[in-house]
């Protein structure tokens, strides 16, 4: 009887050893990654309507120039926000909804072997990312976005590759701020852990139940900062790497900068953060090399990290052949004829001051909600629309991202609030005329904003003024309702704003206004079904015509100070404005 058991265990043994493949005693390992694509899944702007130097085809090109290659294992992922930011994708999201998307269309062509959801990718809706979830043929992972039903992830948490015998963990995370800035309705039967905190559980199960060779972190998060104290909830990706022992690698995200950076986490071990900044504009790559090591029973392993320049890489010619039908249709829709503007208008101007172009955009905003008062930023740096015909790529122009319509009820204390928070990050105490206005960093490399612009809000429906020779909460000075009524501070009043800013994005509504995030959701009156753009789109059609004025309801004080900023930082940040 006991030979008998013997004889079966040897058995089981060699059947099991036979299924698994034996570990490579060397492995080199090519990893790549992209992240926040953005859309740019074609090498053509069909905004701007130019050629453009970096999108996924030369992305194609280089990693299948690698895969020709026998002696190293290739691995390609994706870190999320691929689903906003262009006309391509906005056509799959939003009007030709009954065929495969094109995200997941290119990503299979492509042969990804996982990716993370990103905050954008969640921003389109239901609808759209739990199609795309059934339509990619590799994992869409975010550990840390739980149902709230049964406490499991909505998405996958983790995947295992397989080269050669090794076993590559992945495990993804998404940025925990989304309820920050989308409404509950576009993630809701969901909530988001913190990193770390999801980090740790799931690595706890990920080396006892698959005790893998190599772990690679694919978080949608920034890098934040490197202290522990200054790290946000938004962007924890270093602070991960560094308190969650196991990582190998993590490739982040989100925050659009390219970033190579070694940490040592809390067992004294390095760990790598690579960064590929945004719209294919860099490649990760990541060179493993991996050495049995008989003594520990693990793999020695050399990591040489890369930010490959992808502008300087060919695109690839299957890749443009195979889309260029579907990119054809996508362009036929961008240059549909929807109205016509009688002047030019540019968001070069809307950084000093009230400008046309967000007259435009607050006149909207006011009809559609019916609103009292609008709130509005501009959302491109250096967008211009030109007089005459108005087509449906210009509205990309107009308004870059897809932010719903909110209507919400505000006291006129709250918007005086929201308005020193506003103008507080974006002009700065002036002493005298000479004095800097915006918040401006130049380098030999040029000049830039060191404030987002797109929380540089102003207001229609009141006329008011802002005194940049005052501190802040002594900015504004509101004389009254735009239609000659008397403001009153106590009142409650409609006003329009879109969605991200009305979920506390920006911290206008929280820090500035003072509510609590219970309070944002009760001050909510109505929200469009629809994104913006899309609103905004049937509003010009309606009116055909549009003649774009503006008209001065809120002024900078001191006038001459205010004028002699404006034209040497305008200088500074765009050139000469008569060139």
């Amino acid at each position: 009887m006991q030979l008998k058991s013997i004889f079966y265990a040897t058995i089981i043994m060699l059947m099991i050893s036979a299924c698994g493949q034996k570990k490579a005693e060397q492995l080199q390992l090519k990893i790549y990654g992209t992240s926040d694509v953005h859309g740019a899944l074609f090498p053509y702007d069909l905004v701007n309507e130019r050629e453009t130097s970096t999108s996924l085809a030369q992305v194609y090109e280089y990693v299948n120039e690698q895969r020709k290659n026998a002696d190293a294992e290739v691995i390609l992922l994706d870190n999320g926000d691929i689903l906003q930011g262009d006309p391509l994708v906005y056509y799959s999201n939003f009007e030709k909804t009954e065929t495969k998307h094109i995200c997941a269309d290119v990503m299979n062509y492509m042969g990804y072997d996982a990716a993370t959801v990103g905050n954008h990718d969640i921003e389109p809706g239901h609808a759209v990312y739990d199609k795309v979830l059934n339509e990619l043929n590799f994992p869409w992972m975010a550990a840390n976005a739980v149902k709230n039903s049964d406490g499991k992830p909505y998405f996958q948490p983790y995947t295992i590759i397989e080269k050669q015998g090794v076993k590559i963990a992945v495990l993804g995370l998404i940025t925990p701020a989304i309820p920050k800035w989308l409404p509950e309705k576009i993630w809701s039967g969901m909530h988001f852990e913190p990193m770390v905190e999801s980090a740790q559980k799931w690595m706890k199960i990920i080396q006892e139940k698959e005790q893998p060779d190599f772990v690679i972190g694919l978080f949608h998060s920034g890098a934040g900062e490197e202290h522990e104290s200054e790290m946000s909830h938004e962007n924890a990706s270093i602070l991960v790497a560094k308190q969650i022992p196991g990582i190998d690698m993590v490739i982040c995200g989100h925050d659009h900068h390219e970033q190579i950076s070694w940490f040592e986490n809390i067992n004294k071990e390095r760990v790598l953060v690579i960064n590929p900044k945004s719209k294919a504009k860099f490649l990760a790559e990541v060179v493993v090399d991996l050495s049995w090591n008989n003594e520990k029973k693990a793999y020695d392993k050399t990591l040489k990290p890369n930010l490959v320049l992808i502008s300087d890489v060919q695109k690839s010619k299957e890749y443009v052949e195979h889309f260029t039908p579907l990119f054809n249709e996508v362009e036929a829709y961008v240059s549909r004829k929807v109205g016509s503007f009688k002047t030019s208008i540019s968001t070069k101007d809307a950084m000093f001051g009230d400008s046309p172009f967000i007259d435009l955009i607050q006149n909207i905003q006011m009809d559609l909600a019916d609103a009292d008062i609008s709130f509005a930023a501009p959302l491109s740096y250096n967008a211009t629309i030109d007089s005459g015909e108005l087509q449906v790529r210009d509205l990309f122009k107009l308004y870059r991202f897809e932010n719903l319509l909110y209507t919400m009820n505000l006291t006129g204390k709250e918007i005086q609030d929201f308005l020193e928070f506003s103008y507080n990050n974006w002009f700065q105490q002036m002493k005298s005329a000479k004095d800097p206005m915006l918040y401006i960093s130049t380098t030999e490399k040029g000049s830039r904003l060191t404030t987002m612009f797109f929380n540089y809000d102003s207001a229609e429906g009141i006329d008011y003024t802002v005194d940049v020779s005052k501190p802040y909460g002594k900015k504004i000075n509101i004389s009254g309702m735009s239609s000659g009524e008397k403001f009153d501070e106590n009142k409650t009043y409609r006003v329009a704003l879109n969605s991200y800013r009305g979920n506390g994005g920006g911290n206008h509504l929280t820090e500035g206004a003072g509510l609590t995030k219970e309070e944002l959701t009760s001050r909510l009156i109505n929200s469009t079904t629809k994104d913006l753009r899309y609103y905004l789109m049937k509003w010009i059609e309606e009116k055909g015509t549009v003649d774009i004025e503006c008209d001065n309801n809120w002024k900078v004080l001191p006038a001459k100070w205010h004028a002699a900023a404006s034209k040497k930082e305008y200088e500074l940040l765009y050139g000469n404005k008569n060139e």
